[in-house]
């Protein structure tokens, strides 16, 4: 076991043991439950909506490069500037020399889990430029010094006491505020970033290719004035957030919303194509766009896994997964958690090392059912689980139990040895490692075979 998987099993199994984790998270997606369902009422029709979706992400897909190179066309056009980052690091390397040649100190940050994934916040403060995350649940999670929890609520396993708390000694502001004050007390600090920050930083929920544009949806507003006030705007872009219109836009923005929060359509809905133009009165005087691999194209040359880029990162199938109510978003230590993440995040950042992501999974197929653009999420962890076999990620001990077995289910008078009891004391301790999570196999007491032959009448001789 690598110490990828040692530590997923350790922080997952003191997790799935803490009541009050489960009791808050299972408060907050009790509450995402009876939204969501209010929120797909706009669809007369939602399947066929989930399957238009899906059709138009497998055009984009398959037709990647060419609408890449259309939005590079079209953006550029404009004056933005596109830059090509095969890695994290690549990345970084761009914006530290956008931030060198701006003379940055100071940042503000939109929420974007891309920049998570090249883990920004952290390269910018090693090169002494304050970072600072504007989303109001980012910026709780920066202030406790941890990692998102959620793709869409970054902090959903806190309470509003925890917040409070956390704001008293971080802030120095009076214990148990209420929601509203807590509020307001980030929005005065966070006010007063966005005036002195040089460079603002977003992600994009989608790029458009044929208009050449960035689209961003929030609820708070804090992207809008992260790329109006700064000088500079950098968008950090996975490559697969592709659409082929601006005109696809009145489908995924309702769907992103009714899957996010059980909204008919968030609040603030922007399209960004390119810095200020010479009539316009406001907006960002350069803009940087960064089109991020980042293993990406390795997945998308995967023709039975490259689905998953399909994504439109909702979070539904998190909120759905019975493994990610029970051990939370950071068990996974990954940037993507929940089902979509343990099906990409090994063909990101490598089979070998994030397999075991796709074997914590009960293959209930629920995450499958909720996903807008219906992902086939639970055949893809089992493909994964697949390639990680044929890769030779397996243990010996591992390979020699299930041939043995497949031989015993392949001999029906091998089945019918023993009782059931027989059955559980043999196999339950030749399969230790099993039970150490997982409840002991249980045998019936008879095969199916053998009711069968009690049921069925003998033919006279």
């Amino acid at each position: 076991m690598n110490k990828n998987a040692a530590a997923f099993v350790a922080k997952s199994t003191i997790k799935a043991q803490d009541l009050d984790h489960r009791r808050k998270i299972n408060f907050n997606i009790g509450k995402y439950n009876a939204a969501v369902p209010k929120g797909q009422h706009q669809f007369p029709d939602l399947m066929s909506v989930r399957e238009k979706a899906k059709n138009i992400k497998w055009r984009a897909i398959e037709h990647l490069d060419t609408l890449l190179e259309q939005f590079e066309k079209q953006i550029t056009a404009r004056g933005a500037k596109v830059i090509w980052a095969e890695n994290a690091n690549d990345a970084l390397a761009a914006i530290e020399e956008i931030c060198k040649a701006k003379n940055c100190t100071s940042v503000v940050k939109s929420k974007s889990m891309v920049t998570e994934e090249i883990h920004l916040n952290h390269f910018l403060e090693s090169k002494g430029i304050e970072s600072v995350e504007t989303d109001l649940g980012e910026y709780i999670q920066q202030l406790d010094g941890e990692p998102p929890y959620h793709i869409v609520t970054p902090a959903m396993h806190k309470s509003k006491e925890d917040v409070a708390k956390l704001f008293a000694n971080k802030l120095g502001v009076p214990g148990g505020l209420t929601p509203a004050e807590i509020t307001q007390i980030a929005r005065a600090k966070l006010r007063e970033k966005y005036t002195a920050a040089q460079i603002g930083v977003t992600g994009a929920n989608f790029i458009l290719a044929d208009i050449g544009g960035i689209a961003l949806t929030e609820n708070e507003g804090n992207a809008r004035l992260t790329t109006a006030w700064p000088k500079t705007h950098i968008a950090i872009v996975g490559i697969e957030k592709v659409l082929p219109s601006v005109n696809d836009l009145p489908l995924f923005w309702p769907l992103l919303a009714s899957y996010g929060t059980g909204q008919q359509v968030t609040v603030y809905n922007s399209i960004i194509t390119g810095p200020k133009q010479p009539h316009e009165a406001n907006g960002p005087e350069e803009m940087y766009v960064i089109l991020l691999d980042n293993g990406r194209t390795h997945l998308l040359a995967n023709s039975k896994s490259r689905e998953a880029l399909y994504c439109i990162r909702c979070g539904a199938c998190l909120n759905a997964c019975p493994v990610y109510k029970n051990i939370g978003g950071h068990s996974y230590n990954t940037t993507y958690s929940g089902p979509i993440g343990s099906v990409i995040t090994p063909h990101l950042k490598g089979m070998q090392e994030y397999q075991h992501l796709s074997f914590a999974s009960s293959l209930c197929g629920n995450c499958t059912q909720v996903c807008p653009v219906h992902i086939n999420l639970h055949e893809l962890l089992l493909e994964n689980r697949y390639e990680s076999v044929l890769e030779g990620n397996s243990s010996l001990t591992e390979r020699l139990a299930w041939k043995a077995w497949k031989t015993a289910s392949l001999h029906r008078k091998m089945m019918n040895l023993g009782n059931g009891t027989l059955k559980n004391k043999i196999v339950n301790q030749l399969f230790k490692k099993w039970s150490q999570h997982r409840t002991p196999l249980q045998f019936a007491d008879k095969t199916f075979n053998e009711l069968w032959q009690q049921q069925t009448p003998q033919n006279p001789s």
